[in-house]
């Protein structure tokens, strides 16, 4: 029993990291975060890694700025701006475009390809002032007024903490900076975050509409056999069974599980990629290689616990904590209240594109959500169905720009 609990426990946790992690594990453990040195207020020295603007921006030329904002329960997340293109002008009414990235990944992932090809140096190109978040546990965001990312109390979050610290917090910080309505894009786990909020009646105030790129809300139909292992796996407590607060998938115990699982039959590690997104139609080699160099990055366990949750019941909820009498105490209830997308408002301008060889936003579970959003004024939802397009594609994709990230301006242009 114990054997058969710890195969299903590295099981579900090799499938979760997976849901965009789209590295092949023997590449991806090395760390190669830049350092440097900075004085902290009791003037000690301070490894920190180089800000995304002087690593991934500034050099291609684009002006960049580094800004710091708290969230309500501690956790000081860093964020970019790109205000104008190479080129500059458009004035100082540009229309703020804030990006959020997926889980296991940061910010980054929109600055992989070259500026021709990354969505956020186009937009910034077509005259839209970009922000990029990270969120909290990444590299660039591993900072708490209390805790340090060593203690455990530091990781004990889920995405929904994301819904309700995160995603308002670097909201109203682009709402103050700029005193206007945002366009919001998502990837993967950043759509989800955003469904859950929008459809708690959050952030809608400020956002101007949203395009949803692979989008994840539902996750029973990954197509995958070890998408399917995943969605039979055990699910408990995996921070107490792991002693792992923090997931680090640079660190040796998860290397450990991912070099074993790869030993297992019918895993083929030589094609993970595939093997877990789908088969992307439109990668750049030199591009995988830059993200295997900065990605993955570190979530909370827990994180990984309430998504197998999802995976397990197909139904979008908040965390369970797997026992009637903490739920109660968490909710007043004995089960996690569901997020009801169907009460996402109407008018709110939303944007969706997915794809057919995506293995983790699968379009049946696409056609879910999209069951959800029937009732949207109609004019106020856009689909866009990529038949060749799988989950990497969206962001890393050297044909993106034509097929995607066009229409995606095109889609705020609408907006008015």
């Amino acid at each position: 029993m114990a054997s058969k609990m710890f195969y299903n426990l590295a099981v579900l946790s090799f499938i979760i990291i997976s849901l965009v992690l789209l590295f092949q594990p023997y590449e991806a453990f090395g760390s190669s975060r830049a350092i440097f040195l900075t004085k902290n207020e009791e003037n000690i020295e301070v490894r920190q890694p180089i800000g995304m603007c002087s690593a991934a921006v500034s050099t291609h030329g684009y002006k960049c700025q580094e800004y710091e904002v708290k969230t309500d329960d501690g956790y000081i997340l860093s964020v970019q701006r790109i205000p104008e293109g190479r080129t500059g002008g458009g004035g100082s009414n540009r229309q703020p475009v804030l990006l959020q990235h997926g889980v296991m990944v940061d910010g980054m992932t929109w600055l992989l390809n070259s500026p021709e090809q990354s969505l956020a140096m186009i937009l910034a190109d077509n005259g839209y002032d970009v922000w990029i978040s990270n969120i909290r546990g990444t590299r660039f965001s591993r900072r708490h007024v209390t805790y340090d990312p060593s203690n455990p109390e530091y990781w004990n979050w889920t995405w929904d903490d994301l819904v309700t610290h995160d995603l308002p917090s670097v909201i109203e910080l682009v709402f103050r900076q700029t005193g206007q309505k945002i366009h919001y894009v998502g990837h993967s786990m950043g759509t989800l975050i955003a469904l859950a909020s929008f459809s708690e009646g959050k952030q809608v105030d400020k956002v101007k509409s949203a395009a949803l790129l692979s989008p994840i809300a539902y996750l029973s139909h990954m197509n995958t056999v070890l998408g399917f292992l995943a969605a039979k796996a055990f699910v408990g407590e995996i921070t107490t069974l792991f002693g792992l607060a923090e997931f680090n998938p640079k660190g040796e115990p998860v290397a450990n599980f991912l070099k074993a699982l790869c030993a297992a039959p019918g895993v083929d590690c030589y094609d993970l990629m595939t093997a877990l997104t789908g088969k992307n139609c439109c990668l750049n080699a030199s591009t995988v290689e830059i993200f295997l160099k900065n990605e993955p990055q570190s979530t909370s366990t827990k994180n990984l616990v309430h998504m197998a949750q999802t995976v397990r019941d197909g139904v979008l909820s908040k965390y369970d904590y797997g026992n009637a009498n903490f739920n109660v105490e968490h909710y007043g209830e004995t089960k996690p209240p569901v997020y009801d997308l169907s009460r996402i408002p109407r008018n709110l301008p939303l944007f969706l594109s997915y794809g057919g060889q995506d293995a983790l936003s699968d379009v049946k579970d696409v056609a879910a959500l999209l069951d959800s959003l029937k009732f949207h004024d109609i004019d106020k939802l856009h689909v866009q169905y990529i038949k060749e397009y799988a989950h990497a594609d969206f962001i890393m994709g050297v044909t993106a720009k034509d097929i995607v990230y066009n229409q995606v301006m095109a889609f705020f242009r609408s907006q008015h």
